[in-house]
């Protein structure tokens, strides 16, 4: 992580400021963020790599122990964050969640819909998933992101400038096999972002998905690994993918700039799909 801030000349950057410049980071000063699922894994480095830009972080986990340590490790290293516990199956979760936004932050500008679960590729056929699994996934993956959005919207009007970044996936770009479950949430996160891209865009909030392929971290030890090389061997660009290969297109979704990109849908895979 970056060094703390710094006080440095003005046509100096602090340590953190570079490390931003370095990795291609738009600045976030002066905007407040939420991530859903920020507590580790690629939601822990999109908030790294938005603290590193210089945004407020509100970080939103189920797992409090986790998400607290790395909020705890954020801020020594300088950023404005905090945690707040969320459980996205939980609606009285979500609203307690938005209303302690809502008294201690007032507005948000923008909002990472991160969290969501995956189940296993190569895992189960269609007609093998059991009815638990799936709505577990569509309860979580499609209501809690819906909800969340809902619950946080009026203070994203509010900022007047909101911006909301979903996570969807290429697997729902390409079709995966024998991941119905979660393919099929992820396509209903593209189409969710095309819908409130025309519904918030009247009031001057756009709405974005980032679809990534698998990438290298602790969330795809499960994948076979037949899987993986078949996304390093076939995209246009080979090799692995890791969190902080997506993090800097994220960022650059929250800022002012990003609204004329409202309702489309990036496969930040290094071109294994395109569309």
């Amino acid at each position: 992580m970056a060094a703390p801030h710094a006080q440095l000349a003005a046509s100096q950057f602090s340590e953190s400021q570079r490390e931003a410049r370095r990795r291609g980071l738009p600045s976030l000063e002066g905007r407040t963020i939420v991530i859903t699922g920020a507590a580790r894994g690629v939601g822990r480095v999109l908030a790294e790599s938005c603290a590193q830009a210089g945004a407020r972080l509100v970080l939103a986990d189920l797992l409090e122990n986790e998400g607290r340590e790395t909020a705890e490790a954020l801020s020594k290293a300088g950023a404005d964050v905090r945690f707040a516990p969320i459980d996205l199956a939980d609606p009285a979760s979500i609203q307690r969640f938005a209303a302690d936004v809502a008294g201690r932050e007032g507005i948000v500008h923008g909002l990472v819909n991160n969290a969501a679960i995956a189940t296993g590729i190569g895992g189960p056929a269609f007609d093998e998933i059991d009815l638990e699994t799936w709505d577990r996934v569509m309860q979580v993956n499609v209501r809690g992101s819906w909800l969340a959005t809902r619950a946080l919207a009026p203070m994203l009007k509010a900022s007047g400038s909101g911006r909301i970044v979903n996570l969807a996936s290429d697997t729902a770009l390409w079709g995966a096999p024998r991941l119905l479950a979660y393919v099929a949430s992820k396509g209903a996160i593209i189409a969710m972002t095309r819908s409130l891209a025309r519904e918030l865009g009247l009031a001057g909030v756009g709405v974005t998905a980032v679809a990534p392929g698998i990438l290298r971290n602790e969330a795809t030890d499960y994948v076979p690994e037949e899987r993986h090389r078949m996304y390093e061997s076939l995209r246009a660009v080979p090799g692995p993918q890791t969190p902080e290969d997506i993090a800097p297109t994220v960022v650059f979704l929250l800022t002012h700039g990003a609204l004329a990109l409202t309702g489309q849908v990036l496969p930040v895979n290094a071109g294994f799909v395109f569309t």
